[in-house]
């Protein structure tokens, strides 16, 4: 059985509408072939590659060294440089060897740096620190490196975080805290800091000049320096934990960021909690722990399907997949190396694999249709992996 729709209307309505479709296909066929104005003029466009550029080739400005255990690195750019929150890091794209290898950094500049054409970086030496040992014996003073655009959320939003902020920090893991220090003092940020930074020993402590002299001269701004290894005076003693965060945090609600080594993730797990705080109220920079190693170290094969070509590397057991995809020279596109950013996201088409506990950020289509990060999965078995 049919059914008769009917659609109010008059003769007049649809002798508008025929006109109007007739007078716009003239239009559009007596337009000229190409666009009046190159799509990159626009303005959106041009303020959209400002801040989202997909490189930039940075040049090395000037380095500086902390007491041998870290350096800084300033970069130029005959370009403008994307501009940035405070908190955020930068992607950097290296060959080393026959590998090609991406590693984040914190920027610890602050956001007017950028617009003043300089962005700074500090890279701290670390036991077998594959690139970090790199960098440091290797990039010099007017060397162009490549970098993505600023990324991460470890960034201060007043209708997401309490106007206080006590940032827990751990040797290089300052960073950050020293760009949200300088955004708060130059008035880039409005917030106050309550800085808890933890260190061994007061040798290891960087920028400590310089966070000094902005506790001294903002008053939104207060910095505690904690030793786990050292009695010295003038100095709290032990690790950031409850007590010393109930100590020193001002009252009513904070936000808590933290940003540092494994070691010190671990230990806030037990010890945030004490504090009865929101879980929205606590932020961590994504970080990687790792598995465990093994008694014994196995060998798996990986056969990786990269548009349409196939080849087999080799993968140990205690190393993820992307490590091995690097070491083989093979170019994945990554960020974060923690699974939060997902540039990596391939499709495993056979096999097992290990992903750490609480470091499985993929979606949930993901996790249906079998695609994984492989910057925090281990091998289990042999692999078939397709990517890009």
């Amino acid at each position: 059985m049919s059914k008769k729709f009917s659609v109010n209307g008059t003769l007049k309505d649809s002798v508008n509408t025929i006109k109007f479709l007739t007078e716009r296909k003239q239009f559009i066929d007596n337009a000229p072939a190409v666009l009046p104005t190159r799509t990159d003029d626009f303005g959106v466009n041009k303020v959209a590659k400002c801040l989202h550029p997909k490189e930039q080739k940075l040049i090395i400005s000037r380095i500086e060294e902390h007491k041998d255990i870290a350096k800084s690195y300033y970069f130029k750019s005959e370009n403008d440089l994307a501009y940035f929150k405070a908190g955020q890091y930068l992607t950097f794209k290296l060959e080393i060897g026959n590998s090609v290898v991406t590693r984040s950094y914190s920027i610890a500049s602050s956001p007017a740096s950028a617009l003043n054409g300089e962005y700074q970086i500090t890279v701290k030496r670390i036991a077998d620190g594959f690139v970090s040992d790199y960098i440091l014996d290797n990039w010099n003073v007017g060397d162009e490196v490549t970098a993505y655009a600023p990324e991460g959320n470890m960034t201060y939003c007043p209708l997401r975080d309490a106007e206080n902020i006590v940032a827990i920090a751990g040797g290089s893991g300052i960073t950050p805290f020293l760009s949200l220090a300088r955004a708060i003092d130059q008035g880039y940020e409005d917030c106050t800091l309550t800085l808890l930074y933890g260190c061994r020993t007061s040798d290891e402590i960087l920028f400590k000049a310089e966070l000094d002299g902005l506790a001294e001269k903002n008053e939104k701004i207060n910095v505690v320096y904690v030793l786990s290894n050292s009695d010295e005076e003038g100095y709290e003693k032990g690790f950031v934990g409850a007590d010393i965060i109930k100590k020193y945090a001002p009252r009513g609600n904070y936000s808590i960021f933290v940003c540092g080594p494994g070691g010190m993730y671990k230990f806030l797990e037990s010890e945030l909690p004490k504090l009865e705080i929101e879980g929205k109220y606590i932020r961590f920079e994504v970080f990687s722990s790792g598995k465990k190693m093994e008694d014994e170290t196995k060998e798996f094969n990986i056969t990786v399907i990269n548009r349409g070509n196939e080849s087999v590397i080799k993968a140990n057991s205690n190393e993820t997949v992307l490590c091995a995809f690097e070491r083989a020279g093979i170019v994945v596109p990554a960020r974060c190396h923690t699974g939060e950013c997902g540039f990596c996201r391939s499709k495993l088409v056979s096999g097992k694999v290990y992903i750490p506990e609480g470091e499985d950020k993929r979606r949930i289509a993901d996790l249906q249709f079998n695609f994984i990060h492989p910057c925090c999965c281990y091998p289990e078995s042999d692999l078939v992996v397709r990517i890009n």
